[in-house]
């Protein structure tokens, strides 16, 4: 692990307290991971329109957890337990109003297994408290979907210029998230990426030279194996890495406040990764393959999978898989502690297993190529930009803990 993680841990590991000695007690059931499950479903079931406006419900609730569980002593389990229950239904119940029942029988659960009285209720308390804080502190941030995709005014049509794609020609999306507020960058531009490949420069040719022949819906160059990791990496971000979240939390182990940080810290950074994409998304708006390939090349040339209605360069996707991996690193090492397996919504019943985090980022970046949705340039630029806003972010992130 390289001397910035060691720094960052020392700092977060400080406010939220070490790993519990080994023999010590722990409890049967992992709350923090039961509580992690709860937000996955609520998000599945009563989720926005918007990545970034889901991964601000995980960052409310989880930040809103870590806050009210980072000061609880150690003895305290029962406490810190029912501060991170209660933190998260809260924040749930006000975020996804119609999922209430379900909210409120899993609070139960938790609850009725903890030992009544005074440091549960406190842990009620607390969570409460936190919640409700931290919903009002973000109150009009700019992250509801709405907001996120409020109407942009694209410019003329010009070379290298970003326009609709086909076959849906969907107006631009995600323009507002580089006007919404940021939990940790000081503004959406702070990392904002140099312009991209230079128009028929060497680069620009070798990057559109390999999605024609990689990304073409009929390529006779691509090999199954790479059509199949396209085709597992076409979920969304936000869905590919919950997996993959999950594996860290429940291996990390330790006091309930160091595995919410993760889960708080991930979600936290990843939405300002969002919101710094797409800053740079729009400064440059630098057009979609499928537009530059048919302007230029093949009137026909089609891709493998439709283009998002947004600008090339960076890729969303990368600056997602960038930022995750620093955390991810951040927390537990460049690897889980054991191999892990991943399924995706887009690649029904297959199953793959991973271990290192930066094979994640690796496969990201291919499978946008093979997909025909993005050049490599704006794929390996978006790792760079998630990972410049993730050590930005951990470097600031025990100061949200109060």
């Amino acid at each position: 692990m390289n001397r910035v993680f060691v720094l960052v841990l020392a700092g977060i590991f400080a406010v939220v307290g070490a790993a519990p000695a080994a023999g010590s007690p722990q409890h049967r059931v992992d709350v923090v991971a039961e509580w992690f499950d709860v937000t996955a479903a609520t998000v599945a079931a009563a989720g926005a329109s918007a990545q970034s406006t889901n991964s601000r419900t995980w960052a409310i609730g989880w930040l809103a957890a870590a806050r009210a569980a980072h000061d609880v002593p150690a003895a305290h389990r029962t406490r810190a337990d029912a501060a991170v229950a209660s933190a998260l239904h809260t924040a749930l119940v006000a975020l996804a109003p119609t999922r209430r029942a379900e909210l409120d029988a899993a609070l139960r659960t938790t609850l009725d297994r903890l030992t009544p009285g005074g440091q549960r209720d406190l842990g009620v308390a607390d969570g409460i408290e936190e919640a409700r804080d931290l919903l009002a502190e973000r109150q009009g941030d700019g992250l509801a979907p709405a907001s996120v995709n409020a109407p942009f005014e694209l410019p003329s049509p010009a070379p290298g210029v970003w326009q609709p794609t086909p076959p849906s020609l969907t107006p631009p999306q995600q323009a507002g998230n580089r006007l919404a507020r940021p939990f940790v960058l000081a503004r959406a531009d702070q990392f904002r990426l140099p312009p991209p490949p230079a128009l028929d420069s060497p680069r620009d040719r070798i990057d559109l030279a390999e999605v024609r022949a990689y990304g073409a819906v009929n390529s006779t160059v691509r090999t199954a194996s790479q059509t199949a990791t396209a085709q597992f990496w076409l979920q969304s971000s936000a869905a590919g890495y919950t997996q993959p979240l999950r594996a860290a939390v429940t291996q990390l182990g330790g006091p309930p406040a160091r595995r919410a940080a993760l889960v708080a810290a991930f979600h936290v950074i990843l939405v300002d990764t969002q919101i710094a994409t797409s800053d740079t998304k729009y400064a440059y708006l630098r057009w979609r393959p499928i537009t530059a390939i048919r302007a230029t090349v093949d009137p026909q040339w089609t891709p493998l999978h439709d283009t998002p209605a947004h600008p090339d360069y960076p890729s969303g996707h990368n600056t997602y898989a960038g930022a995750a991996e620093v955390v991810l690193t951040a927390f537990t090492g460049p690897s889980a502690r054991r191999p892990f397996t991943a399924t995706s919504p887009t690649a029904p019943g297959v199953t793959r297993t991973y271990q290192r985090w930066a094979d994640l980022t690796k496969d990201n970046v291919d499978a946008r190529v093979w997909s025909g949705i993005h050049t490599r340039s704006a794929d390996e630029a978006g790792v760079v930009l998630g990972r410049r806003v993730a050590e930005h972010g951990l470097s600031r992130f025990a100061s949200l803990l109060g």
